[in-house]
């Protein structure tokens, strides 16, 4: 549905191509110093303009309307809204009967009953990614944890400082590419994390693959780890704080944070939206046709993902840190 966490609630509301999209926090403790200076920064993170990203440029004004008074948290629900305000929907009328392949357009038409609103990607658009990161922001400023993150490959290419014309040259294509991005939450404590069905990483690959383009997740040493033997994978202790040589699980032991750094790579597939032409199925004509996208897409979308994965990152500690304080 449309609502994360326990403690720390996020709702999201709005598509692509509405007035506004929003997001209501429900849960957060009163007596939070509420920085919108923060949140500014990290939209800002998220925001296009380098090469391989897309013309669509929006500003990201927040405003928030309730549960914040004097600069501080009130304990009431806070609600953020952010205004969209450069769309072009005409550009996505084609799309109604010619779905994008890769994309949620058919799916969301079988399942809406053609209902739903195909603009811009409607309620599938990485738009709303940016409620994410705004929710993220304030869940930093609840939980004690530093969070950080890299994009360390872009689509073959692992030299990044050629990053710009590598995504110059798939762009002269008309085609995308994906991207890896490594997430990393430090100064952690034992104890995160509620097995059986809320275990600290079965909740972070929960809020991972809720955000448009992902597709892998690993944790720690992930899938390097079926090569090694146990004596190698295992994370021998050193001290009775919990901390260990390697940190191969990531930092999360059954499903609970063990006190290490949390380590994960998060897989963002190449955006679906490219301005090659590609074949799909036209359900004005019953037959195969030959689809022109158009309008405004990245070229890669990694690359102003990091952020995204960072902050909804954030959400998950601070849902997870205030069932630990409460069970505490």
């Amino acid at each position: 549905m449309n609502s994360y966490g326990t403690l720390f609630k996020v709702t999201l509301y709005g598509e692509s191509h509405q007035e506004a999209i929003g997001v209501v926090i429900d849960g957060i403790p009163a007596g939070i110093e509420i920085d919108e200076a923060k949140i500014t920064s990290d939209l800002k993170k998220r925001q296009a303009g380098a090469i391989g990203t897309t013309t669509r440029i929006e500003p990201d004004l927040f405003k928030i309307t309730s549960g914040v008074f004097k600069g501080y948290s009130t304990g009431s629900p806070i609600h953020l809204m952010i205004e969209n305000v450069n769309v072009r929907s005409k550009d996505y009328e084609h799309l109604a009967s010619q779905p994008r392949p890769g994309h949620a357009d058919f799916v969301s038409n079988v399942k809406y009953k053609g209902f739903q609103d195909y603009r811009g990607g409607g309620r599938f658009s990485g738009r709303l990614t940016a409620l994410l990161v705004a929710a993220g922001a304030i869940a930093k400023m609840v939980i004690p944890f530093q969070l950080s993150h890299e994009l360390i490959q872009v689509g073959s290419l692992t030299d990044l400082s050629k990053m710009d014309e590598y995504l110059e040259s798939v762009a002269r294509q008309g085609d995308s590419v994906g991207g890896l991005i490594e997430v990393k939450a430090t100064h952690m404590i034992v104890g995160l994390g509620e097995p059986f069905f809320n275990k600290l990483d079965a909740e972070i690959a929960k809020m991972m693959f809720s955000i448009p383009a992902v597709k892998g997740v690993e944790i720690g040493t992930g899938f390097k780890g079926l090569e090694m033997m146990g004596s190698a994978f295992n994370d021998e202790f050193l001290d009775e704080t919990g901390k260990t040589k390697t940190n191969n699980s990531g930092g999360v032991s059954g499903g609970i944070s063990n006190g290490n750094d949390i380590v994960l790579r998060v897989m963002i597939k190449p955006t679906s939206s490219i301005q090659r032409p590609q074949e799909t199925y036209s359900f004005e004509t019953n037959q195969k046709e030959t689809l022109q996208v158009g309008g405004r897409h990245d070229v890669c979308i990694a690359r102003r993902a990091g952020i995204v994965l960072e902050n909804a990152l954030a959400i998950v500690l601070a849902d997870l840190y205030l069932l630990h304080k409460a069970y505490r």
